[in-house]
């Protein structure tokens, strides 16, 4: 596949910055990916390249993907599989700059997942969040895929239920919210709002102290009967105020992140533990300096929060791959959500309508890989 010159068209200015900019070397850009990318037939999946690198300027650099299924484009590599296609299929990405001197390479798996999967069966799904999920657009998109055919009957749990979420949407997603607040926060007046209440999974035990109970959650809101499967997509709040030009602080607040994590985990699993847990990799930021602006004015960058997501994405790799035994799991929610059309102009975390889509998209992907039974191929491909 040849590469788009993409410097056609621009000021010499422009071209000059670029070419200083695509000097990097391979440890600023950080070239990260998961071990695994997840597809469904009929679905587009997509890896976009500013999310998988650190560095301002994208563009300055070349991309290189190799599979023997998707297209290559500018901005992102795409890929929307038949149903034939099911199974394993190695990715390979590299990054060159101008030119041509190859400054890392990461290797992958498509896991493109079977077009039916558990469709007699039900599945209780419990999705946990902060304003991501409040917003109910993920959500919503998600029960609308796991409703199409060829899916396992599904029941959202959950005590939360927006009013932009859709009927038989509901979830705990809270705007605002970490993992330490679903741990330990206890409101002994609550006020009816989400801004002023415990978390759903905190109660008084019998020395009147709040305490983390799951297995009482499920008993109560639950119908007794826990999750089959429980997503949660955390950490913008939790590590947004880090400072993003100390590499020791980030890392010291995302090691306090993964004690109250682990926290939540390790409740969940013991009251539920045939369940699986998907830990979503936190999303990528706009693209735009002027969304932070006008969010944050000048309190917090586009690459301040770009350091600090792309550093916790790594960590949330290291500490929580290669878990399956545990039934904890990694959801590639980082790699296809677009960081230019996914966003409106003015928020600078918060994806629009397509944004919200596209990590649904990924969820759902997961899910019909990993939290779904798949059947057996035969030799000839699928098994029908």
């Amino acid at each position: 596949m040849k590469y788009k010159t993409w410097l056609i068209g621009r000021s010499w200015l422009t071209c000059l910055g670029w070419l200083v900019a695509a000097s990097g070397t391979a440890e600023e850009l950080q070239l990260t990916l998961p071990p695994v990318v997840y597809a469904v037939p009929n679905l587009e999946s997509a890896i976009y390249f500013d999310n998988i690198v650190l560095t301002q300027s994208p563009g300055a650099y070349r991309f290189d993907v190799t599979c023997d299924l998707g297209t290559q484009e500018a901005t992102r590599w795409t890929v929307t599989p038949r149903a034939d296609s099911r199974g394993d299929h190695p990715v390979t990405v590299r990054v060159q700059d101008v030119d041509g001197k190859v400054l890392g390479a990461e290797k992958a798996i498509l896991r493109v997942a079977a077009r039916e999967s558990a469709k007699d069966e039900e599945v209780r799904l419990l999705i946990v969040g902060d304003s991501l999920t409040h917003a109910s657009v993920y959500p919503n998109e998600l029960y609308r895929l796991l409703s199409q055919p060829g899916n396992p009957k599904v029941t959202l749990l959950g005590t939360h239920q927006p009013s932009g979420a859709a009927e038989g949407v509901t979830h705990e997603g809270y705007g605002g919210w970490t993992w330490q607040r679903f741990v330990s926060q206890y409101e002994p007046n609550p006020d009816g709002t989400y801004r002023k209440r415990s978390s759903p999974f905190v109660y008084l035990g019998e020395n009147e102290k709040p305490l983390l109970d799951v297995s009482r959650y499920f008993q109560e809101e639950c119908g007794g009967e826990p999750p089959d499967i429980v997503t949660f997509l955390l950490g913008i709040n939790d590590c947004f105020s880090a400072d993003p030009d100390d590499s020791d602080a980030i890392d010291a607040r995302i090691d306090t992140v993964f004690q109250h994590a682990d926290l939540l985990l390790t409740a969940f699993s013991l009251a539920a533990p045939e369940a699986k847990l998907a830990v979503c990799l936190t999303p990528p930021p706009n693209s735009r300096q002027e969304a932070f602006e006008a969010n944050y004015q000048d309190r917090y960058t586009r690459w301040g929060w770009k350091r600090i997501q792309h550093r916790l994405v790594q960590r949330q790799l290291e500490h929580y791959g290669n878990r399956e035994a545990e039934h904890i799991f990694v959801v590639p929610t980082e790699l296809n959500l677009d960081p230019v059309g996914g966003y409106p102009v003015n928020n600078g975390v918060h994806p629009n309508e397509s944004g919200y889509r596209q990590l649904a998209a990924n969820i759902y992907a997961w899910l019909k890989s990993e939290a779904f039974p798949q059947g057996e191929l035969s030799e000839g491909g699928l098994d029908g």
